[in-house]
């Protein structure tokens, strides 16, 4: 089994949920008592927010890339980052060590494509709804095209992610309002939802949605192990 590092704390409640969700699924796939090869290094989310919300995202990726050295130098053979938004700086964090890295677009894209969807309702944060970096990588990688909510619903999910998600809140409302946006997606012409904010799923578990749920912390943590298992 090959050791898989990762980058969490973005925030540690979606982190917590890699944790289980791998060795879930290693447990699976090789037996009651097996577990994974990890390791994990969880950074402070606060400096990571304030510098989102200030648009420094160089400095976000010095931060980043550090943290994807230190998990190199302690032996991870791949790299992980569980969290969708601060994909933003994946570049950095590929150039800071060779290690492979197991990027969070990729696995969602894959089943995307895999499942036939071609046209993809895209959840998460202001940032990964309104700037290119995660939308055009599902274009250009996997001809997948996204619908995004309109400035008030994307508002809104940013909002119920930053307050209430992230500090581990599931607020029945909250979900009420994903859902009736997730009916707005569908109407636009979007085939399925993707998650791709890490700690949507916490809210959206078990639910009964009007469009199929493309979850990426899930996907993500199975690409982890289909990594880890190979070979």
């Amino acid at each position: 089994m090959r050791t898989i590092g990762l980058i969490g704390g973005m925030s540690w409640e979606s982190t917590a949920w890699y944790y289980r969700l791998i060795n879930e699924r290693v447990r699976a796939l090789r037996g009651p008592l097996c577990s994974a090869d990890l390791l994990l290094h969880s950074v402070d989310f606060e400096p990571v927010e304030r510098l989102q919300r200030e648009g420094r995202w160089d400095e976000a990726g010095r931060l980043l890339a550090a943290s994807a050295q230190r998990l190199d130098a302690a032996g991870a053979q791949a790299i992980a980052l569980c969290t969708n938004t601060m994909h933003r700086v994946a570049g950095a964090i590929e150039e800071a060590t060779a290690r492979p890295f197991l990027h969070i677009a990729d696995a969602a894209g894959a089943a995307l494509q895999a499942a036939g969807v071609t046209t993809v309702g895209l959840l998460g944060t202001r940032f990964t709804m309104e700037q290119d970096f995660y939308a055009a990588r599902l274009q250009r990688t996997f001809g997948i095209a996204t619908v995004t909510p309109e400035l008030a619903e994307r508002q809104e999910i940013h909002r119920v992610i930053y307050e209430e998600l992230c500090a581990g809140k599931i607020m029945a409302s909250s979900r009420d309002a994903y859902l009736h946006i997730l009916d707005a997606l569908a109407r636009r012409g979007a085939q399925a939802a993707l998650l791709a904010c890490t700690e949507i799923m916490m809210l959206l578990r078990d639910v009964q949605a009007p469009l199929p749920l493309f979850d990426t912390t899930s996907l993500h943590a199975n690409a982890c192990v289909a990594f880890a298992l190979d070979g």
